[in-house]
């Protein structure tokens, strides 16, 4: 009597989704999961308050404003340009959303000399990975490529709300917030993206030469701190600007200053010099025939963005590309 055999059923496999990452962006992913959660929630909360500023918020605000009839015609009459409770939780929504996407290159910079690079460096897991078939090259390309994706994936639908709250609310914004303040005017365009960039490159090229964690999350953060500030002081002259010119002093602010002081009958100018004091004399001294303000219009905002859109990419290129050169010269014929 033959014995039947029923051959065993292979082993099911689990189901993998092919959307599912795999190989090093996996990995970077699950070891640098606690940063993702953090972006994603970052994201989140900051497109939270710029949707209540722009829908709620600025609605309780506006209507706020009708009652205390400061809308004749649209334009706020004497004795309207301090804003009551509504108008106050408005703007200060507009100040937390604008400011929170301001600092975002800082903190990526923070976390990219500290944490990405920094911390792999100092305890041994980047060297781990390059023996496991993951060259130093492919490996800091995952390192940029990664976070930089997901920075891009994040900035830019914050870039979109925070122009809709902009532009949905002129009336409120009129006499409190400027386009040229530096979280607006970085809020509004693509240096929301191209800063975080940009602190990503000088995070990881901080941390491949300091291979310590403490020390390149410090020095990433103060670095990128430093030329924010030295583009800052660089913005007003990216762009040819304009002149006004007045006899005694001017009437409204036209924008982005650049340069002001008074200029004497034979055109020259004299910097910095206003007569408020001692008037009389002070024009007589310098001969003095009016006041000017070299500046930059509204109209200039996107020569303006873009300028310093260019400069900011070439250096994080340049960042990356030493990083990259650094990387080479300490591992040699293992890149």
């Amino acid at each position: 009597m033959t014995t039947l055999t029923v051959p065993e059923a292979p082993a099911r496999k689990g189901f993998r989704s092919p959307y599912r990452p795999t190989g090093l962006t996996w990995t970077l992913l699950r070891v640098h999961r606690a940063a993702l959660w953090f972006w994603v929630l970052y994201v989140a909360v900051v497109a939270v308050v710029l949707l209540w500023a722009y829908g709620p918020g600025a609605t309780a605000a506006m209507d706020e404003l009708a009652r205390s009839g400061c809308r004749d015609g649209g334009v706020p009459n004497l004795g309207c340009d301090q804003m009551d409770a509504a108008g106050v939780r408005w703007s200060t929504g507009v100040a937390l959303g604008s400011a929170l996407v301001f600092l975002a290159p800082f903190l990526i910079a923070a976390w990219a000399g500290g944490s990405l690079i920094g911390r792999e460096l100092e305890d041994g897991t980047a060297r781990l990975a390059w023996t496991q078939s993951v060259s130093p090259t492919r490996w800091l390309a995952a390192k940029l490529a990664v976070p930089a994706v997901l920075i891009i994936a994040g900035m830019l639908p914050l870039t979109l709300l925070h122009r809709m709250m902009w532009a949905g609310s002129p009336e409120l914004r009129r006499d409190n917030w400027n386009w040229f303040d530096p979280q607006i005017f970085n809020a509004n365009g693509t240096l929301a993206t191209v800063y975080p960039l940009f602190g990503l490159a000088v995070g990881v090229l901080v941390g491949m030469v300091a291979r310590r964690s403490l020390p390149a999350l410090g020095v990433s953060l103060v670095g990128t701190g430093i030329a924010v500030q030295q583009f800052l002081s660089l913005r007003p002259h990216l762009w040819s600007s304009e002149t006004q010119k007045a006899a005694h002093d001017f009437s409204d602010h036209p924008g982005m200053t650049v340069g002001e002081g008074s200029y004497t009958s034979t055109g020259a100018r004299l910097p910095d010099l206003t007569c408020a004091d001692d008037s009389a004399k002070c024009v007589a001294r310098h001969d003095i025939v009016g006041v000017y303000r070299d500046y930059q219009p509204t109209s200039h905002f996107w020569p303006l963005q873009l300028v310093e859109t260019g400069l900011l990419l070439a250096l994080a290129t340049v960042a990356a590309l030493i990083a990259f050169a650094v990387l080479r010269r300490r591992t040699g014929a293992a890149v």
